[in-house]
């Protein structure tokens, strides 16, 4: 049984898509505390050939808070300017009128909470993806709060039956393969592989959020991608 854990990303770019596909059970890890400047509420799209920022509207945002104790700003013109942006950017793009629509019901969804905001665009996503991983909400599960952060990861792996744990690539500078060994959990990070397609006719920018790929691939394209990675994995001797 392969688990994942992360936290909640604003339409994140495709290696968040690749990990949440990539295993059985996945956990929405939305009792953390919410990183300023971070990718919680936030992502880049390509707006005039450049990467450029497309956010979620916080109040009173601070990483004193969790992401679930986070309030969204949901005003009207804040909600039609983002809309518009999308538009702007995407409008010409070859699969705008199959995607556009999701985005407006993911972008439109009229919640004051930045962690149910979030989720439902995971599961949107993954809808519009066929991805079928069981998805599982960190605050809702009955686990040990107390434990350090790799303690916490494994309670939540065991609490859900996990052999494996996937975490992202990043996750290396963070956790041993020893570690989880001694737990009887395999650990394995997603790495994604180069990813390149056409964005109109510009120089080709990497790692921005889904929404660019879905632009400018079918979705069939996209479900082919999710396969794009390898895995890191330290075989037991």
């Amino acid at each position: 049984m392969k688990i994942g854990i992360m936290q909640p990303y604003y339409l994140s770019y495709i290696g968040y898509w690749q990990l949440l596909n990539a295993v059985d059970k996945y956990v929405i890890y939305d009792d953390v505390n919410y990183i300023k400047g971070g990718w919680v509420n936030r992502n880049r799209i390509l707006i005039n050939g450049q990467p450029s920022y497309f956010n979620v509207p916080l109040i009173g945002a601070t990483p004193f808070k969790k992401i679930n104790e986070i309030e969204i700003n949901t005003d009207d013109k804040l909600i039609n300017k983002n809309l518009r942006t999308l538009e702007g950017a995407y409008k010409k793009a070859p699969y705008f009128e199959e995607v556009y629509p999701m985005l407006k019901n993911i972008v439109s969804y009229k919640e004051e909470n930045l962690s149910k905001f979030l989720i439902n665009s995971i599961k949107e996503i993954c809808a519009y993806l066929d991805i079928t991983t069981q998805i599982y909400i960190s605050s809702e599960l009955n686990k040990n709060n107390e434990l350090d952060r790799k303690g916490r990861l494994i309670n939540i792996v065991k609490l859900l039956g996990g052999t494996e744990y996937y975490n992202a690539e990043g996750g290396q500078e963070l956790y041993s393969f020893e570690d989880f060994e001694k737990e009887n959990i395999k650990l394995s990070f997603l790495k994604s592989n180069n990813i390149v397609y056409q964005q109109y006719k510009n120089e080709f920018q990497p790692f921005l959020s889904i929404v660019d790929i879905l632009m400018f691939n079918s979705k069939e394209e996209t479900k082919k991608l999710l396969k794009e990675y390898k895995l890191i994995t330290k075989k037991r001797g």
